[in-house]
């Protein structure tokens, strides 16, 4: 019994250990669509939805859903206009999200000692 309670102990402590180490990743961008998103939107001034679509392989629902979170953290423009007749939705990183990308990133490098 006594050997369950420190190993359950030492579990938590290491919980609470990585909780705290990995605090100051973006919860924003730390969600793999979102990320994607942004790293596309990192290499090129804009870009369509459905580039946005076939590069990450996301649903359009979910990437929908994906770049209204962005968009309401401010790291992403969307521009929503018709061309032919078809709607056409227009992605562009903000200042705003290019430095919490770039922080992100920066943060994944201290964790990995880079």
């Amino acid at each position: 019994m006594q050997t369950s309670l420190t190993i359950f102990i030492c579990c938590l402590f290491l919980l609470i250990l990585a909780l705290k180490m990995y605090s100051d990743l973006d919860p924003v961008l730390h969600s793999q669509v979102r990320l994607a998103i942004v790293s596309i939107l990192m290499t090129v001034e804009e870009a369509e939805f459905n580039h946005l679509k076939e590069t990450t392989k996301a649903t359009a629902g979910n990437l929908s859903f994906q770049i209204g979170k962005l968009e309401e953290a401010g790291y992403v423009k969307v521009k929503k206009t018709f061309r032919d007749n078809y709607p056409l939705t227009v992605c562009k990183l903000t200042p705003k999200g290019k430095g919490a990308f770039e922080a992100y990133v920066q943060s994944i490098k201290k964790y990995l000692n880079l």
